[in-house]
């Protein structure tokens, strides 16, 4: 008589996560001259969303000097960007850019979560990217 080897079930395999945001060229490049100009060292940009403006929220980008626990922490062309946990569903699949005219320079997302923005161009509506389960 043989004894049956118990068996495990397989586990399903992981869906990867989905890339929060991404970097074009001038972005990156923007990014990189930031911190090499900075007075402190600093690790990347941190963005995030806050509520106000016309439109009811922007986008916040400010130096990142440290990695916090809840960050979600996206390296892409060389360079960090850390991400508020609070903004990741608000960013899924934006795209940042930088952008430099006469008048003004400025980063620039490109986000399909993006249902509207004021006329001035400050503030944005978004809705929470949907997940296929």
């Amino acid at each position: 008589m043989t004894e049956a080897t118990p068996t495990t079930p397989a586990k399903p395999a992981r869906r990867p996560r989905p890339q929060v945001m991404r970097l074009t060229d001038a972005a990156a490049t923007r990014v990189k001259e930031l911190m090499g100009r900075a007075d402190s060292e600093i690790l990347g940009l941190r963005v995030g969303i806050k509520n106000g403006g016309c439109a009811g929220q922007s986008y916040t980008v400010d130096y990142a000097h440290d990695i916090k626990p809840t960050d979600e922490v996206i390296e892409d062309k060389g360079v960090k960007i850390m991400v508020d946990p609070k903004a990741v569903l608000f960013l899924l699949g934006t795209e940042m850019d930088y952008k430099a005219d006469k008048m003004q320079a400025q980063f620039v997302f490109n986000n399909p979560n993006q249902i509207s923005a004021c006329g001035c161009g400050e503030s944005v509506e978004l809705k929470p990217a949907e997940i296929d389960g």
